[in-house]
């Protein structure tokens, strides 16, 4: 029975196993051309080698320490969503009162206005979380050949926007939301504009008015800052040469490590020829475990360049919108039945 930790050694040796193959072939060539054609002075020195190891160790921790941060405020960007939605969820259902109106508006009219400011925050959400899934050209790590056997992909890449923002608006919206390249900025201005037309009718008492506006504001702020992650990639020359640096050093490694084990060998030797002999055979699993170690944490770095890409390791944005969606359908006296479930774990990831 695998525990947590063993289950993810054992995904991420999975995961990086075509990688791993590779190392195992380079060294075994080089091994083999040492220990069979005696090719002893086909070696360089440790020291630039170091050097190199010590500047790509440098720079991977560089890029994944910046990974981590997109990663992060990405995942502190949504968790503002959800606090800003469900404080507008409040909002527009105690605001919307008949206290100021000359005519007073029946109860299912008042209703009916909730729900359609609720649903248009809805569909604002559906339009974000289509749009941070949108594929962008520096956006790789989908099509690696693991993650594409993987079969694992967020649920925005299998529907259409246009579906699924029509539950939530009328066919007039609809149709003007459509027209429109920036579809999220373009529901936050409806939003704006009916809380005018209900502000208008004294519907939402003035202050009231100013405090949902407020709110409209935060939720611009919160799709500036999301948008500006997606758009704006981790700097290509950093992400490149680091890949490149990276496997300057992977290639050059047995160079330095092969000829280290056997001169290691030959002391051996003088002792017990037979394990001298082999000794060289040895630099084979501690050259795939170093070559492991820097690989990885580069391929590391590189899959959280992107936290809305939909890669196993992004910010679940799908989930979040679907968990608010339910928070507040719920909270508008819905059924269970009548509201759409949660999208369902692959893998054990959400998405």
């Amino acid at each position: 029975m695998y525990t947590k930790k063993t289950y993810t050694a054992f995904q991420m040796a999975i995961w990086t196993r075509f990688e791993t193959l590779l190392f195992l072939v380079i060294i075994l060539a080089v091994v083999a051309a040492y220990y069979f054609l005696d090719l002893a002075w086909l070696k360089i020195p440790w020291t630039p080698l170091a050097l190199i190891g010590t500047a790509v160790a440098f720079v991977i921790g560089f890029q994944n320490n910046s990974a981590y941060g997109r990663i992060w405020e990405a995942r502190k960007i949504w968790g503002g969503i959800v606090n800003t939605s469900r404080t507008f969820g409040m909002f527009v259902q105690d605001m919307l009162t008949n206290e100021h109106t000359e005519k007073p508006l029946s109860e299912k009219v008042l209703n009916d206005e909730v729900k359609e400011l609720t649903y248009r925050h809805i569909a604002w959400m559906t339009a974000l979380r289509h749009a941070m899934r949108a594929s962008k050209p520096w956006e790789t790590t989908m099509g690696h050949r693991t993650n594409r056997e993987w079969d694992a992909r967020p649920p925005e890449h299998d529907s259409d926007l246009a579906q699924d923002l029509e539950p939530y608006l009328t066919k007039d919206d609809l149709e003007d939301i459509l027209k429109k390249d920036n579809k999220q900025t373009a529901l936050l201005y409806q939003q704006s504009h009916h809380l005018r037309k209900l502000k208008e009718q004294s519907v939402i008492w003035e202050f009231s008015f100013l405090q949902l506006e407020s709110v409209l504001e935060e939720l611009f702020t919160l799709q500036g800052k999301s948008e500006r992650i997606k758009n704006f990639p981790y700097p290509r020359h950093f992400a490149t040469l680091n890949h490149y640096f990276m496997w300057v050093f992977v290639l050059l490694l047995p160079l330095a490590l092969v000829p280290q084990f056997g001169e290691i060998g030959k002391e051996i030797a003088t002792t017990n020829p037979l394990i001298g002999n082999l000794f060289v055979w040895l630099s084979v699993p501690f050259y795939v475990i170093v070559a492991w170690i820097f690989h990885t944490m580069e391929r590391i770095g590189r899959t959280g360049e992107n936290p809305f890409e939909g890669t196993a390791n992004d910010v679940p944005i799908s989930t979040i919108a679907r968990g608010i969606e339910i928070d507040l359908r719920q909270n508008l006296g819905e059924e269970k039945d009548a509201i759409p479930g949660q999208f369902p774990m692959k893998h054990h990831v959400q998405f």
